[in-house]
């Protein structure tokens, strides 16, 4: 097999040959059709998040097909099409998993930053944890939906019924999130970074109300808003932008500094809240949704040894949609 593997922060990957991995008791192995590259793989190559042990091989938003099943997978079956998620492994027994929020797990394993990940031609998985695609659908377009959708659809739903949705980052996540709402009935208010023409272009070719800068006030007040983009200094403007009573979600994992901000923005029961990981439920409701809404991801696709190209782009915001990598 090969693999793209970081093996210190701030390096580029480096393409290596591996032998072919096994699967352990639970687990599968997959050979990769397609990866989706997230923003939360910048923050696994720039060292961003704590506790990583390297040599790691990051990417988690994996579609493929089982080559080899451990002893005890019962679940699926050689040749059958799985997609591979961030959340890779709870372990079951803590007071979070006990009840109804693995996502919050005490012990998680996440594929891509704790375990090895997607930028490879092979993964191995817990099968418990992978989620049966069946035959609808194409690989690469389905990849993003496997972080930026369900992490999107956890923070919709987070984020209440308020049929004036603003979004904040208008990236792989943003575009998914936005045609759910808009198959839900609601207005879509996208903020991008100032003057950028294709991702506001994207937008409103997906039926946006409005697009328009971060720094921009929207035209009529927002329900609530969701932050894609790892930039702290959005939350005062997303609060702003809220009326009363309403909410904003930060939808990432890493963030930059929330700098200070006057009360006054906070008051009047406006809320501000985050969103961790994802659950394997809300997998199996999102793929539902998405089949429903008729999701179209709108991608770009390059092959797996351009993934620090790739890596480099999506840092300089120069990605409209989402980034896909092909084995």
């Amino acid at each position: 097999m090969h693999a793209m593997v970081l093996t210190a922060p701030g390096l580029p990957l480096r393409l290596e040959t591996r032998e072919d991995p096994a699967p352990g008791p639970a687990d599968v192995c997959v050979e990769v059709a397609a990866c989706g590259v997230c923003r939360t793989d910048l923050h696994v190559v720039d060292g961003e998040l704590p506790n990583i042990t390297y040599p790691i091989v990051p990417g988690h938003e994996v579609v493929g097909r089982v080559t080899a099943l451990g002893a005890g997978v019962r679940s699926l079956a050689i040749g059958e099409r799985v997609g591979v998620p961030w959340l890779g492994y709870t372990c079951g027994e803590c007071p979070y998993c006990r009840n109804g929020r693995e996502n919050l797990c005490d012990r998680p394993r996440f594929t891509g930053y704790t375990r090895d990940g997607g930028f490879a031609t092979h993964i191995v998985a817990d099968a418990r944890y992978c989620f049966p695609l069946g035959e609808a659908g194409d690989d690469i377009a389905i990849a993003p939906l496997l972080c930026a959708g369900l992490i999107g659809w956890r923070s919709l739903v987070m984020a209440g019924e308020g049929k004036r949705l603003g979004i904040f980052g208008f990236g792989a996540a943003g575009h998914i999130i936005a045609q759910v709402a808009r198959w839900q009935g609601r207005s879509v208010y996208a903020f991008t970074r100032a003057g950028d023409v294709e991702a506001q272009g994207l937008a409103k070719s997906l039926g946006a109300e409005w697009a328009g800068s971060s720094v921009d006030p929207p035209p009529v007040p927002l329900d609530a808003a969701i932050i894609f983009a790892p930039v702290g200094g959005l939350v005062p403007l997303a609060l702003r932008a809220v009326r009363k009573g309403g909410r904003v979600v930060c939808a990432g994992i890493h963030m930059s500094d929330i700098p200070s901000f006057p009360y006054q923005l906070l008051w009047q029961e406006r809320q501000l809240l985050s969103v961790a990981n994802l659950t394997r439920d809300d997998g199996i409701e999102f793929f539902k949704i998405a089949a429903q809404a008729d999701i179209r991801t709108h991608t770009s696709v390059f092959p797996l040894r351009e993934a620090n190209e790739v890596l480099a782009k999506l840092r300089a915001g120069e990605i409209t949609g989402a980034a896909v990598l092909q084995p």
